[in-house]
């Protein structure tokens, strides 16, 4: 079962498109390889945002977005903005390698297994991406908690104790005294101080935020796909009308079909507006649970050995300092983040399976011929 969605049969208005490749064509060595260096590079371009996005979710007033990339660069240079990112970026690639194949093996088998129970291609489609998400961010999760909770006290703590305590940033974003050098350092204390349940801090209320967000943002990106591979299907139709009345026939030997199947700029950017358009939606949907995980996972116990927040009590100090509308802090970084992640990584994505495929012949799907 492929990412790209295709009628059950060919009509006069549908864009012929290219076969996709499935798990078993894919040179796993190659894929994974390749895979870590290309979204290690994704992340380092979107991770001012996720930066942003984390400093206005604890501070205790708001903070527009602007002004706070203005006063970190202000008081911490251009480095505040990859706070964290070494941790981040090294637990990402055994994550996102988790994620991939989770994805693509639950994709494959669901794919099948709802189209031999009856299920029309398109909600076969659909299902299967929804469930590979779901399953893809559960998985990768085991990995990727420890790494959020410790790269996510890297980002909302201060350039340094004498910057915090000077007035400026601290006043202005509530940003976290400096208690951790780096992630090493941030790993030793958390340890120490809360066991492993402290760099678990927050796993439950991930699986509730990054499950059915993936889940809502692979179904949408289905759906959204085919609306949009339907809008290409009718311009190409309406292109080839209007030359057949112009009275060409053919152009160049090429054949309708030829003519009705979208190039890679087409295909490229069809996709991308489709992760765009899923991604923020998913952001919206999904923002005061992420809200209320990443205070869960960096308000952590104090020196008097009093615990941090509970559920509970993050959700109603969240409400008190800003009503309901709190929750939606960092919402504008979060937006962006997720509608350019989501964009970059299906074309990514999609790029690295194609640079990552065997040297087999790829046989277009029956069903667009």
């Amino acid at each position: 079962m492929d990412l790209r969605t295709a009628e059950e049969e060919s009509t006069a208005e549908e864009a012929h498109l290219p076969a996709d490749i499935e798990w078993k064509m894919l040179d796993k060595s190659k894929f994974f390889f390749l895979g870590a260096a290309l979204f290690s590079g994704v992340s380092a371009v979107l991770y001012p945002a996720v930066v942003l996005k984390t400093r206005q979710q604890v501070a205790q007033s708001h903070v527009s977005g602007m002004r706070t990339a203005i006063l970190i660069i202000r008081h911490e240079g251009i480095r505040g903005l990859y706070r964290g990112f070494g941790t981040s970026v090294t637990g990402t690639i055994p994550a996102r390698a988790l994620y991939m194949t989770a994805l693509e093996v639950t994709k494959s088998n669901v794919g099948y297994a709802a189209t031999r129970v009856g299920f029309h291609e398109p909600t076969a489609t659909a299902v299967a991406n929804a469930v590979a998400g779901l399953s893809a961010a559960m998985a990768a999760q085991v990995v990727w908690t420890p790494v959020d909770v410790i790269s996510q006290r890297l980002m909302a703590q201060g350039s340094g104790c004498e910057a915090a305590g000077s007035g400026g940033i601290k006043n202005a974003l509530n940003a976290l005294p400096c208690k951790y050098k780096d992630g090493i350092d941030a790993f030793r204390k958390i340890l120490n101080t809360d066991g492993i349940r402290g760099l678990y801090r927050g796993f439950g209320i991930s699986i509730l935020t990054y499950a059915p967000s993936n889940a809502i943002w692979w179904a949408s990106y289905s759906v959204m796909q085919r609306v949009a591979w339907g809008g290409v299907g009718h311009f190409l139709n309406k292109k080839e009308e209007e030359r057949h009345e112009s009275g060409v026939t053919n152009i160049s030997g090429m054949t309708m079909n030829d003519r009705l199947r979208p190039d890679t700029k087409t295909l490229m950017a069809v996709q991308g507006l489709s992760a765009a358009m899923a991604g923020g939606f998913t952001a919206l949907v999904t923002m005061p649970l992420d809200t209320i995980k990443t205070r869960l996972q960096v308000l952590d116990s104090d020196e008097n050995g009093r615990k941090g927040p509970t559920l509970v009590q993050t959700v109603r100090n969240l409400v008190r300092e800003g009503g309901w509308i709190a929750c939606y802090r960092g919402w504008g970084p979060r937006w962006a983040s997720m509608s350019m992640s989501a964009t970059t990584m299906i074309t990514t994505y999609e790029f690295l399976k194609r640079m990552s495929a065997k040297d087999i012949m790829i046989v277009q799907n029956p069903a667009n011929e």
